[in-house]
């Protein structure tokens, strides 16, 4: 199986790459942010993934192993080919990925195209245990899961400043949680105090009209 290749860009399109890698041209599907990070007539190199069907052979290219990882994880799930899982990491970075699977959010999978409100609760259910958040080692600073736990909420809507002030919020009621750097359990209790918020709003503006 071919899981890297290095060479020189040749061509780069909207949804694939070629890079001649020693005389041979080598095509691979990616992302646009894959895409985006390679310049004809330089050199690259990426991490890839054959897939292998019956009557094709297809690379797919990533940025490193760590999105190559999460794609053939979601390869996993039923239903789940591999353009689909090309497309949710277009839409999810992967600690974002990680980040919903870990903690039930299917809505975060619905926001890719393609996948509808059943699919993505499939996909959290099979990706349950699969992928995990990596883990605040032991002396890392909490702001390593804070950009975490941002990043995340800002993947799936949010403004910085409104994921900011619901991070912040969120620990200060669970500082056990916090010190635990478990940016699963963080992401819960941030999500739960944006719904709690925006109820209050609602009901806010219910009484005000």
């Amino acid at each position: 199986m071919i899981s890297s290749l290095r060479g020189t860009v040749t061509h780069v399109g909207l949804h694939s790459a070629v890079l001649d890698v020693n005389g041979f041209g080598m095509q691979v599907q990616a992302t646009p942010q894959t895409l985006a990070g390679l310049r004809v007539g330089e050199q690259a190199s990426i991490a890839t993934a054959m897939i292998v069907r019956e009557d094709s052979m297809t690379l797919f290219g990533f940025e490193d192993a760590d999105q190559r990882e999460v794609f053939e994880t979601l390869l996993a799930v039923s239903g789940v080919g591999p353009r689909l899982a090309l497309a949710v990491l277009a839409v999810h970075t992967p600690d974002a990925i990680r980040i919903a699977a870990s903690s039930g959010d299917d809505k975060a999978f619905s926001k890719v195209p393609g996948i509808g409100p059943k699919g993505a609760r499939r996909i959290v259910l099979e990706l349950a245990g699969k992928l995990v958040p990596l883990e605040a080692k032991p002396g890392v600073p909490a702001q390593t899961w804070q950009g975490q736990v941002l990043t995340a909420m800002m993947g799936l809507g949010w403004s910085e400043k409104d994921a900011g002030t619901a991070i912040d919020a969120a620990v200060a009621e669970a500082p056990e949680v916090a010190a635990m750097g478990d940016v699963g359990q963080i992401l819960k209790l941030t999500l739960r105090r944006l719904g709690q918020d925006g109820a209050r709003s609602s009901a806010r503006t219910r009484v005000g009209s």
